[in-house]
């Protein structure tokens, strides 16, 4: 088996071990998704686009109201 960072299989498994009685299955699940936001986050700087914009407040053409985005007539 190759050896990464020059620890072998059984050493790796003994680190993980640890990391999960450390931080807990719980803290690790989370890690993953947090972890791939950060990237897409940081794939969007790298590529120069902006992130959404928040939407301008809109008028209703009869009343004249300035309504909050999101919000409608239908009730």
């Amino acid at each position: 088996m190759p050896r990464f960072a020059g620890l072998g299989g059984w050493e790796w498994l003994v680190i993980l071990v640890i990391v999960i009685l450390i931080f807990g299955v719980g803290r690790l699940a989370g890690l993953g998704p947090a972890l791939g936001k950060t990237i897409r986050g940081f794939r969007k700087s790298l590529k120069g686009e902006e992130e959404e914009k928040p939407e301008v407040p809109t008028q209703t053409p009869r009343e004249g109201k300035v309504e909050p985005p999101g919000k409608s007539d239908a009730r």
